[in-house]
């Protein structure tokens, strides 16, 4: 139950830190959970897919429920079968690559790798934003190669997608922040289910205690909703400085893993 309660308490306090800074939590948990070393690659990153999942379920029902969602399924559509097949595509490619390497350490480091270059190019993005011009993708082949993109990147690193997801949509569609959210939330919440349902298809679900899974989506959805009531009290340049220092954070994090799934 100690390590029940450790997740737990990682999942919320990882929840609260995303959720004030409008990404979520998936992109904190993964690495986190990988930093301690006490389960595998594989289990950390199925265990992250299915509290990301849930996560990502509870907000889009309650964005439906009170009315609050900014997504329009007709036009969203093929970024959702973009995120679908990139989900598929995503989690094939976890388990190929283990497969390939037959060494879960190893494929931490490439996770662990993948995720410093993605967090360094938002973090980048994100201070030079002003700068950068957006443009108004409306070609549903396009859309569908993005959705597929984001898809796979989520379901590979099982971190759900958060600031990446926001950076490509606030960049090929110009997309207001409370929108772009929303698109996100439909978009991790397919490719994750799409990656859960590769698992179940493929029989590769990894062995570990229920209570850590119970515990982690428990930690994560009553962190997400503190993380929002604080996110509403605190001023959109707090929040900014947050966001940087977090992506500092997380690249930082990262190399910390890659050194100890070196070792």
């Amino acid at each position: 139950m100690l390590i029940a309660g450790s997740f737990f308490l990682i999942c919320f306090i990882a929840s609260i830190i995303g959720a004030i800074c409008g990404i979520g939590g998936g992109i904190i948990i993964k690495p986190a959970l990988d930093s301690f070393g006490i389960l595998d690659v594989a289990t950390i990153s199925f265990l992250a897919t299915c509290t990301v999942l849930a996560m990502t379920t509870y907000s889009v029902l309650r964005n439906k429920l009170n009315g609050s969602s900014h997504v329009n399924i007709s036009e969203t559509m093929p970024l959702i079968i973009g995120s679908i097949i990139g989900g598929i595509a995503g989690k094939t490619l976890f388990q190929s690559l283990a497969a390939y390497i037959g060494n879960l350490q190893l494929v931490g480091v490439v996770q662990a790798s993948c995720l410093i270059i993605v967090t360094f190019g938002t973090l980048l993005f994100t201070i030079y934003k002003k700068r950068i011009s957006t443009f108004q993708v409306h070609s549903g082949v396009i859309s569908a190669i993005i959705g597929c993109f984001l898809g796979m990147m989520s379901s590979f690193l099982g971190i759900g997608g958060g600031p990446i997801n926001l950076v490509v949509l606030f960049y090929f569609y110009s997309a207001p922040s409370k929108v772009a959210v929303d698109i996100s939330l439909t978009i991790i919440f397919f490719s994750q289910l799409a990656n859960l349902f590769i698992s179940f298809v493929t029989n590769s679900i990894p062995v570990f205690p229920a209570p850590i899974l119970v515990l982690m989506i428990a930690g994560g959805i009553a962190g997400g909703i503190v993380g929002r009531s604080i996110n509403k009290n605190i001023s959109e340049h707090t929040v900014d400085k947050l966001f940087i220092g977090l992506m500092a954070f997380i690249i930082l994090l990262n190399g910390y893993n890659i050194y100890q799934f070196m070792l």
